[in-house]
């Protein structure tokens, strides 16, 4: 998967983690303020929990040939991962503190969107905490609306878009 993207017309794409890049992917937690590691969790943290999890789906983000971020779905409800979504849950998504705000977290999300439209979904939820380092203006601009639900302690939002 690949798409366009900004600074510089750099691509974006969502690549497999491997044992030869797995660390470097978990050492991009290490980027964020203290603020946004409250609200996600480490990626190493992301990538134990998919490993044990049938329904899980977990990539890392690339801008070119740099490592800047990591994504992870959760498909269909399962109590035994504590995700009650029956539908497409963005479970997390992290982009490297000094990649932010250059809209690759955006162009992440298009491609997972646009995986999950050729699937014949129709919506893809969320959840995000509130307060210093919330990812909720960004959820917000992509059309995230809230549900009026709480998850987990956490702001439920849902995306709706055409299959």
């Amino acid at each position: 998967m690949e798409i366009s993207s900004s600074p510089a017309d750099t691509k974006v794409t969502l690549r497999r983690i491997s044992a030869l890049t797995v660390c470097e992917i978990c050492d991009l937690s290490e980027t964020l303020s203290q603020q946004q590691r409250d609200k996600v969790a480490d990626n190493a943290m992301s990538i134990a929990e998919a490993h044990f999890s049938d329904n899980a789906w977990f990539r890392a983000i690339y801008a070119g040939e740099t490592p800047i971020g990591f994504i992870m779905l959760h498909i269909g409800a399962d109590h035994d991962d504590g995700i009650d979504c029956p539908g497409a849950f963005l479970w997390r998504l992290m982009i490297a503190g000094p990649h932010q705000g250059n809209g690759y977290g955006q162009q992440a999300i298009a491609l997972v969107i646009r995986d999950l439209k050729a699937r014949g979904f129709k919506e893809l939820h969320v959840s995000y905490g509130l307060g210093a380092g919330s990812p909720q203006g960004f959820y917000k601009q992509l059309g995230f609306v809230p549900t009026g639900e709480m998850y987990d302690h956490e702001v439920e939002a849902i995306l709706k878009f055409e299959s």
